[in-house]
C-alpha cells in the first residue's frame, strides 16, 4: 500500500486533528478503520473483528494499535513514514489494554469515530466508560479540502465526466437497465476510476425512484433515462455525477419539467458562496421548482459533502444552518420524480472558492439525448 500525498501531509492533519479534540473537549479520540483512518493516515479498509485504531490524545503523540498480521500492510503508509508509535498484537491478547495505555490514563471524556462498531465500542467503554462520538473533531477537518484534495477531486470529475461523453451511445432501446450498466461500469474503470462505488441506470418508471439501481427492464423508445455513476480514482477521492437522458424524442411537458430542474440546479450553484448556509443552498433550489408547482416532486436534499467518502459532511439540506467555507466540496442534484412515470436528477461537485464556487464537472445539463 502506498500513500497518495506526502508525509508531511499527513503530519498536518495529525496535528490539526489534535488541536479539534482539545477543542472538543475530548481527552483524546480512537479513530477506526475506516474513512477518517485513510484520511488521517493512509491506512485503507473496512473496520473487521480485530482492532485496527489510532489513538489520538488531545496532549501526547498518537498510536495505532494493529493486528501483527496486518503490521507490514500499515506500516507501508504515513505510520511509518512518519515514524508513528505502533502497538501491535495478536490474538488472546486485549486490544483495548492497548487503547488505554497509548491514552496515557483512563480519560474522563473520549471519543470514537462513528464507524467504529459496537464489537469495539462496549469492550472500550468498559474499560474507559462510555465514550461520545469523535465527529464533530473529524468532520470539521475533513470538511475543508486542502489544494491537494481538490486537484484529486478534480481528476475524477474529469474522469466521470469522460464517461457521460460515452452514456449516449451506451444507452439504446432494446437494452436493459443491467446491460447498459455493465457497460457504463467498464467505462468508469477504462476512463481512470480504480474503482466503480456505483452505477445507477433507471429507465422510465424506474427513474421516479432516486435510489433505483439496475434491474432487467428492457428500456424503450421515449423513456426518460437518469443516469448516477461515480467511482475513486487512485488517490481514493470519489467522483458523482448524474444527468438524464431520453431514448429518441422527449414527451414536450416532459421537456419542459426537467428544463425547469435545470433552472433550479443552477440556481443552487449560483448561491454558493461562502457565508451563505446549506440551508440557503438548498433553498435556491426548491424556490425554483416551487415556482413552476414541482416543489412536491423533490423529494430529498440539494447535497452532500464528497471526499474520500462518496457521501460526507457538509449535507446541503433543510435545517442545516451551517455556513460554507472555502474548500468545502459538495454536490448540487435536485431532482423530480413522478411515481410511475419518470424521474430526473442533475448532479455536479462544485468548490467553494474565495468569492464562489468552482463546478467540477462540465456535461451538458439539458435532456440529453441517447441511441434510439
Amino acid at each position: 500500500m502506498t500513500t497518495p500525498f506526502p508525509a508531511d501531509v499527513y503530519a498536518a492533519r495529525l496535528s490539526r486533528a489534535r488541536t479539534l479534540t482539545a477543542d472538543a473537549g475530548l481527552d483524546g479520540i480512537v479513530v477506526g478503520a475506516g474513512p477518517d483512518l485513510a484520511y488521517l493516515v493512509g491506512v485503507e479498509g473496512d473496520t473487521i473483528e480485530r482492532l485496527t485504531a489510532l489513538v489520538i490524545p488531545a496532549a501526547g503523540e498518537p498510536t495505532v494499535v494493529v493486528p501483527r498480521m496486518e503490521l507490514a500492510k500499515v506500516r507501508d503508509t504515513a505510520v511509518g513514514s512518519l515514524g508513528l508509535a505502533i502497538a501491535d498484537w495478536v490474538d488472546g491478547e486485549d486490544p483495548y489494554a492497548l487503547v488505554e495505555d497509548a491514552l496515557g490514563f483512563a480519560p474522563a471524556r473520549f471519543g470514537v469515530s462513528d464507524v467504529l462498531p459496537a464489537l469495539h465500542v462496549i469492550p472500550l467503554a468498559d474499560r474507559l466508560g462510555v465514550p461520545v462520538l469523535a465527529t464533530p473533531a473529524l468532520r470539521e477537518i475533513r470538511m475543508i479540502k486542502d489544494d491537494a484534495e481538490i486537484a484529486e477531486l478534480r481528476r475524477a470529475g474529469e474522469a466521470i465526466d469522460a464517461v457521460h461523453r460515452r452514456v449516449p451511445g451506451l444507452l439504446r432501446a432494446g437494452h436493459t437497465e443491467r446491460e447498459v450498466g455493465e457497460d457504463i461500469a467498464a467505462a468508469i474503470l477504462e476512463e481512470g476510476h480504480r474503482t466503480v462505488e456505483f452505477v445507477i441506470v433507471a429507465s422510465g418508471p424506474n427513474g421516479a425512484d432516486p435510489h433505483h439501481e439496475v434491474s432487467d427492464r428492457v428500456i424503450q423508445d421515449r423513456d426518460i433515462v437518469v443516469v448516477d455513476i461515480g467511482g475513486a480514482v487512485p488517490a481514493g477521492y470519489n467522483s458523482d455525477s448524474t444527468r438524464t437522458y431520453v431514448v429518441g424524442e422527449p414527451d414536450p411537458e416532459a421537456a419542459r419539467r426537467i428544463a425547469v430542474l435545470v433552472a433550479a440546479q443552477q440556481a443552487a450553484v449560483d448561491a454558493v458562496r461562502p457565508g451563505v448556509t446549506a440551508e440557503q443552498v438548498d433553498a435556491a433550489a426548491r424556490d425554483v421548482l416551487a415556482a413552476a408547482g414541482l416543489g412536491e416532486a423533490f423529494l430529498h436534499r440539494t447535497g452532500h459533502g464528497i471526499g474520500i467518502s462518496t457521501h460526507e459532511e457538509p449535507y446541503i439540506a433543510p435545517g442545516n444552518a451551517l455556513p460554507l467555507r472555502e474548500g468545502m466540496a459538495f454536490s448540487i442534484e435536485p431532482g423530480i420524480y413522478f411515481p410511475g412515470a419518470w424521474g430526473a436528477r442533475i448532479e455536479d461537485i462544485v468548490v467553494v472558492t474565495a468569492d464562489g464556487c468552482v463546478n467540477l464537472n462540465t456535461t451538458p445539463h439539458g435532456l440529453t439525448p441517447a441511441g434510439a
